[in-house]
């Protein structure tokens, strides 16, 4: 489906491709956006009898948020998955590194930077607000785009201490794992006092992370073993598992961060959705699931936004084959000097964005005439100071390089996202037959 907007670009109903293409070849309409198509007719519409209904539903994940728009509550007419920052906390640590180390270099100095920062009222960590802008951002444009009438959204909560012990109740929840212990007197009874590796005894012992801080590691009682100086040492960098011992791995659960970041964040998307002015329908994660299996839908974050909240009808009917990906990059960087793996500079940066009217992650189409690249190439560009860009593809791969700003040509502005398709195998009616689901239905 294409997007569809009026003259004075309030939305209108979404059209199907060859409607789009009659209108552009007609020249009735006009192309006002590469991602999401969208198209601007030429001509004021009168909208005054315009009826269907728009639902916006979100899945709402730490990694990946699945988006859904149904018309009348029935038919899929758009599917996108929102792919969130991972990098954010590495960035800042590294940036934090980097920045400490000046002070001990003769260079000029900086002032620490540790007494002198305020936090507004519900501030969020970097990490987390980057995930509540990207949803708050892609709400605010598809509600530009397409006239949404109401919202649903999976407001759910894990509880990170039954994901841990299935059996805790009462009281337990209240006592932690080091409850009467310290963290060395309880390795130690844990692991009878001897080394988790090698099973040394009457040797000093060190505590040492099965996955290391450096891979991700936390600093959680069960991420920790003791071992022997040789062992811990011998160990390095890699985890239990690969050290040879996976019997230690299984020992380390799976991490709760995701549940956390969901956790500490979903009344803020809430509150996002609610600064809409929209009716907002809030959804728990068992019902997403009942839904999706008598549906009959394979579990990924775009069918799940597609089964968030009450279906009021027993069939859905998928009007589009293709899942628009959207990658969050972010819209640049403040690090003046490029460095390599060691931190030192090896180049620095220029003090413009625009270089030939063309700037970093800008799409464009390119025709080259001559050449090692000639022929049509499009995607996303690096700009060079000296006119010559390359050509990278949406996963970042470079396919054409050295091609002259005289070739290329604007096709969308870079808006801090990178772009992809996914074609599925979804189209028609679903469920093809009636599925019973033995899952009762809580409110």
């Amino acid at each position: 489906m294409v997007f569809v907007l009026n003259k004075d670009k309030t939305p209108l109903a979404p059209c199907h491709e060859a409607v789009a293409r009659k209108l552009l070849k007609e020249g009735k309409a006009v192309i006002h956006r590469i991602y999401p198509f969208t198209i601007r007719l030429k001509e004021q519409k009168d909208t005054s009898t315009f009826k269907p209904n728009y639902r916006l539903k979100i899945d709402y994940g730490s990694r990946y948020t699945g988006i859904a728009i149904i018309k009348n509550d029935k038919e899929v007419i758009f599917m996108m998955q929102i792919h969130h920052r991972t990098d954010v906390k590495g960035n800042m640590d590294r940036r934090r590194a980097f920045r400490h180390s000046r002070r001990n270099r003769k260079t000029r100095y900086r002032e620490p930077r540790f007494l002198n920062r305020r936090k507004a009222g519900g501030w969020l960590p970097p990490t987390l607000q980057s995930r509540v802008d990207n949803i708050k951002t892609w709400v605010r444009r598809l509600c530009r785009l397409c006239p949404i009438t109401a919202i649903s959204y999976e407001n759910i909560k894990f509880d990170t201490q039954l994901l841990r012990d299935p059996e805790i109740s009462g009281i337990e929840y209240q006592q932690g794992t080091l409850q009467g212990y310290e963290v060395r007197e309880y390795l130690l009874e844990k692991f009878g006092r001897k080394c988790a590796y090698c099973g040394a005894t009457n040797v000093p012992l060190e505590i040492e992370h099965v996955i290391p801080k450096s891979r991700g590691g936390t600093d959680r009682i069960d991420n920790l073993v003791i071992a022997c100086h040789e062992c811990n040492q011998k160990k390095g960098n890699r985890t239990a598992e690969e050290f040879g011992h996976p019997e230690i791995q299984q020992i380390v659960k799976e991490p709760l961060r995701d549940c956390a970041i969901v956790n500490a964040t979903r009344w803020r998307i809430y509150e996002v959705l609610k600064g809409t002015g929209l009716p907002v329908e809030c959804g728990s994660g068992a019902l997403t699931k009942m839904n999706r299996i008598r549906l009959g839908l394979p579990k990924d974050h775009h069918f799940d936004a597609v089964c968030v909240g009450f279906l009021t009808h027993d069939r859905i009917w998928f009007k589009s084959r293709s899942v628009m990906h959207v990658i969050a990059k972010g819209r640049g960087t403040r690090q003046i000097a490029n460095i390599d793996k060691n931190g030192f500079p090896r180049g620095y940066r220029k003090m413009k964005k625009l270089f030939y009217g063309f700037q970093t992650g800008d799409m464009i189409k390119a025709i080259v005439p001559k050449g090692k690249y000639k022929g049509r190439w499009t995607g996303i560009i690096a700009c060079r100071d000296n006119g010559y860009f390359d050509i990278k593809d949406m996963t970042g791969r470079r396919i054409a390089q050295g091609i002259s700003h005289r070739y290329c040509r604007l096709v969308q502005r870079f808006d801090g996202y990178g772009y992809s398709f996914e074609q599925t195998k979804i189209y028609g009616t679903f469920p093809l037959q009636p599925v019973e689901v033995g899952v009762s239905m809580c409110q």
